[in-house]
């Protein structure tokens, strides 16, 4: 497997001609409008994604994106994880958002390679356990998380590895210490589909939820506050 380019801007500036210098990515495709495997798999990615920005406050800004690709050499091909997240950056602008260099995430663009990366595996192996390892390792991923929701490749549903000096060390649990996160299974419903979904919980061991969760513990509240008030011979509907 090639090891990646030095990270090559595609814009920088010179500092002895107090200019910018904007490098050639005309020939780097970004999008490929390919296809989720499942429902499963892209609801999946899509509630990890959904809690984070729902829930999560962490002391940093971050960007969370499902089925993006990272571009981590100027002329390599580029990997697109499932979802991945990335810490102590922000979006694009609105004026920028469309910009060839922004509509994926150009690891020189951002100054860092994401945080996590998750692979949702399905019946056709993608090489998740070796090549994607490699290349997540020699890119300098912190934290990698496999969910194999239905034992297609692996001996348990969820494996979370911590990159330590070139190469992921399995972890013993799904706490990703330096980003405040932990991985973990739920059993529930979501959009629609019941099953065992990879779900976020903070650095306390807290569930994030989703902004729906959150509308719903907040209907609830509504309804027992509602509720008491009648008790007290009140019309919640003419306060």
């Amino acid at each position: 497997m090639p090891e990646p380019l030095e990270p090559t801007p595609t814009t920088a500036r010179n500092d002895d001609a107090a200019e910018e210098i904007v490098v050639d990515i005309s020939h780097i495709q970004t999008e490929d409008d390919a296809p989720m495997d499942s429902l499963f798999a892209e609801r999946e990615a899509r509630l990890l994604v959904d809690s984070l920005y729902a829930s999560w406050k962490p002391s940093a800004s971050f960007l969370a994106c499902d089925n993006v690709g990272i571009f981590y050499g100027l002329y390599l091909p580029p990997i697109a994880p499932d979802m991945f997240v990335s810490l102590d950056v922000a979006p694009p602008q609105r004026e920028q958002v469309h910009e060839k260099r922004r509509r994926s995430y150009f690891v020189w663009e951002y100054g860092k390679p994401p945080d996590v990366v998750v692979e949702i595996l399905s019946p056709s192996y993608r090489g998740e356990f070796d090549e994607k390892m490699k290349t997540y390792a020699s890119v300098g991923v912190s934290y990698y998380v496999i969910h194999d929701p239905a034992n297609y490749h692996a001996k348990k549903p969820l494996t979370c590895y911590e990159l330590q000096g070139k190469r992921y060390a399995e972890l013993a649990s799904g706490k990703l210490t330096d980003v405040g996160l932990e991985a973990s299974l739920w059993n529930g419903t979501y959009n629609g589909i019941e099953g065992e979904w990879l779900r976020w919980r903070d650095a306390a061991g807290n569930l994030l939820p989703t902004g729906a969760e959150l509308a719903e513990r907040e209907r609830q509240r509504a309804e027992r506050l509602a509720a008491e008030l009648r008790k007290m011979g009140v019309d919640p509907d003419k306060i």
